[in-house]
């Protein structure tokens, strides 16, 4: 049932209870979906378990390598089933018991990263079990974003977006701080960078402490979507219609059909497709490439991640206001033309030369530059994520709000595993990571050339 206009309380439930959920409340539920969640991103995806692979692999190219493999196969399944569960949930409702089925895969496949032990691991089960978390909490993500366009106006869901962003960036941050300070131990010292032995027992030799990243991601989950679950509801529950799996896909199909005609939401898909999968494959592979092209250990890698996620935290916090003012089309085309300079600068970053000018033996140099653009890439990110979800808001039709964040995972996962695979064949190929990294830039350029076809307001503006 919907919040009444003049209190946002939700009226009375059937059975009785009452259910004063304000939509403060609600919105505060909201945004802990992305505190909970965002730690598979940032301690496994990225800074954690990402460069820990590489060093127990011992080739950073083939780590690139097997990375993207990986990554490409889960994303090729979140892409096939994204729009037919977005399809599902608008013809039966009830988004909320959808995130409980998915929050189920998202916490297994965490966990099970622990079976990751040094000398003694089968890669294809690990790799499954982060497959299996990855597509959880992706299929989660869909239903959530879908509940955007209910908790404000068309000039508020900028700033709750960015909000939200943000949020789960400080989320982020404190569970890599937690992982930095008391258990990603050294694989020389068996110590943390601050120099303490991992608690609980956990045995250094066996790097348990660093393998603690799958069930402290796990249990992180575990405990904070409790205010999600608690405030967050479906605001008009529906009763299953017979037949609504065949209804859903007809209309499934009858969107997908009609979608070139919709020119402006087609370009912008397929747009967001481009540039959010370089932006993603910049995210996957930044620690392995730190750790194979300049030689980071996993605590120096992490230090890269605090630094990244503090200007993610805080420029997804400005993209949204600039987002409520301008609207989200500027903000997104600001980044990704930061996010293509940036790729740029990337692939021209090696131990002995920076930007194709040599440096002096033992120079920091190297270092301190991939620093910066470590934080620029999380800055840029932060903003054109968060702008990302407003602007297919206002592409979308309304009443088909999960089956168009549906067809937005799609966009993103389609070709999802275009950047991953194009990185693992051409670091295969030339045996360079720089190299291997550059199809990047031409994904984010094509990516702004697809959005001048894109109108700030959708087709309705037409």
């Amino acid at each position: 049932m919907a919040p009444t206009r003049a209190t946002g309380f939700y009226p009375r439930q059937p059975g009785g209870h009452m259910s004063e959920i304000t939509q403060r409340k609600r919105i505060w539920g909201w945004f802990f979906f992305d505190w909970a969640s965002q730690p598979y991103n940032t301690l496994l995806l990225t800074f954690i378990f990402g460069p820990y692979i590489n060093e127990l692999l011992g080739d950073g190219s083939r780590a690139q390598s097997v990375w993207g493999f990986g990554i490409g196969a889960a994303g090729l399944v979140i892409a096939l089933l994204a729009p037919v569960l977005g399809a599902l949930a608008d013809t039966t409702g009830n988004r909320v018991r959808w995130i409980w089925g998915f929050s189920v895969l998202y916490v297994v496949g965490a966990a099970g990263l622990w079976l990751a032990a040094p000398g003694d691991f089968n890669l294809l089960v690990v790799m499954g079990f982060f497959a299996i978390g990855l597509i959880g909490m992706e299929f989660a993500t869909i239903f959530t974003n879908s509940m955007l366009p209910e908790l404000g106006g068309r000039g508020q869901i900028g700033r709750i977006s960015g909000n939200g962003w943000a949020f789960g960036y400080v989320g982020g941050l404190i569970t890599l701080v937690i992982m930095l300070v008391f258990f990603a131990e050294s694989g020389t010292t068996g110590l943390t960078f601050v120099g303490l032995t991992p608690p609980f027992g956990l045995d250094p030799a066996m790097r348990e402490g660093t393998r603690f990243v799958g069930p402290l991601t796990a249990v992180w989950y575990i405990l904070f979507m409790i205010p999600f679950f608690v405030w967050v509801r479906d605001p008009a529950p529906k009763k299953p219609l017979p037949g609504a799996a065949r209804i859903a896909l007809r209309g499934l199909v009858g969107t997908l059909r009609n979608l070139p005609k919709s020119r402006s939401l087609f370009a912008y898909l397929v747009s967001s497709m481009v540039y959010r999968d370089a932006l993603n494959g910049m995210y996957t592979f930044g620690g392995i490439y730190a750790a194979g092209v300049l030689g980071w250990s996993v605590v120096e890698t992490g230090m890269f991640g605090i630094v990244a996620i503090i200007a993610g935290a805080l420029f997804a916090w400005l993209g949204g206001q600039a987002d409520s003012a301008y609207g989200p089309k500027p903000v997104i085309v600001l980044c990704i033309v930061v996010l293509t300079a940036t790729a740029i600068g990337v692939v021209t970053i090696y131990p002995d030369s920076l930007f194709g000018i040599g440096v002096a033996e033992g120079s920091n140099a190297p270092d301190i530059a991939f620093m910066i653009m470590g934080a620029t890439i999380g800055a840029a990110g932060g903003a054109l994520q968060s702008a990302s979800r407003t602007m297919l808001v206002r592409q979308a039709d309304p009443t088909r709000m999960t089956e168009a964040f549906g067809l937005y995972a799609l966009a993103g996962k389609a070709t999802s595993f275009i950047a991953p695979l194009l990185i693992g064949i051409v670091t295969f190929v030339s045996g360079s990571q720089q190299i291997g990294v550059s199809p990047l830039i031409v994904l984010f350029a094509l990516g702004l050339i697809l959005l001048v076809w894109v109108k700030s307001d959708g087709d309705r503006a037409v």
